[in-house]
């Protein structure tokens, strides 16, 4: 009874615009269906029945994929022209990297003001084209403790992730991951640190 309190609490607090993480203790329920880990093909192809079963819609072929991906990344670049953040194609697929000063708070792990505005776009974009998968995929610096690096990295991609599910994108889509300090795209500078601290999301086109 206190979990679904809690969750009626955060949904009605998304709702009035003063976005904040619900309490940890509602996160496995918010995140129901979402996967744990990278979204490899092999993932995809053995959580595509759960995905059709809970009414997710597939593309028919390759050059629907193709068409309907390059609106979505038309979309997104329209929606989220913001300083760090960087909107790419990769293959079939959209990446869209976010520092984590794009949408959190300096000094918090929580969503700042400024950020929910952006995934509010960003959950908007999703939410329309839902013939996709999603891997949210946290970054950290470099870290002394690697296991440290893996907990924060992960930390940030469960956050975006619950808000994306509290903003109609639905968690049988997501696949969420923290790879630590993994794939620098920066050196370790003051700001190179900063830039490395990042999320990756990746759209991927669910094919029949």
């Amino acid at each position: 009874m206190k979990k679904l309190f809690a969750l009626a609490l955060a949904l009605a607090l998304a709702a009035c615009g003063g976005y904040k993480t619900p309490e940890r203790g509602t996160w496995n329920t918010i995140l129901r269906g979402a996967s744990f880990g990278a979204m490899t093909e092999t993932a995809k192809v053995a959580k595509k029945p759960i995905f059709l079963g809970a009414s997710g819609r597939a593309l028919h072929n390759q050059a629907e994929a193709s068409a309907y991906m390059a609106l979505l990344e038309e979309e997104l670049s329209d929606n989220l022209r913001k300083p760090g953040i960087q909107i790419q194609r990769i293959g079939g697929d959209a990446l869209v990297v976010m520092v984590r000063d794009a949408f959190m708070s300096p000094d918090h792990p929580d969503i700042s003001s400024e950020g929910a505005d952006t995934l509010a776009n960003l959950s908007r974009v999703l939410a329309k084209y839902d013939r996709t998968w999603i891997e949210i995929a946290g970054y950290s610096d470099a870290m002394r403790d690697q296991n440290s690096a893996i907990a924060f990295s992960f930390d940030m991609s469960e956050r975006v992730a619950l808000f994306m599910a509290q903003h109609r994108v639905k968690p049988v889509r997501m696949f969420v991951v923290g790879r630590g300090s993994a794939r620098p795209i920066s050196d370790q500078t003051n700001i190179g640190r900063l830039m490395n601290r990042r999320v990756e999301i990746r759209i991927s086109p669910v094919i029949k």
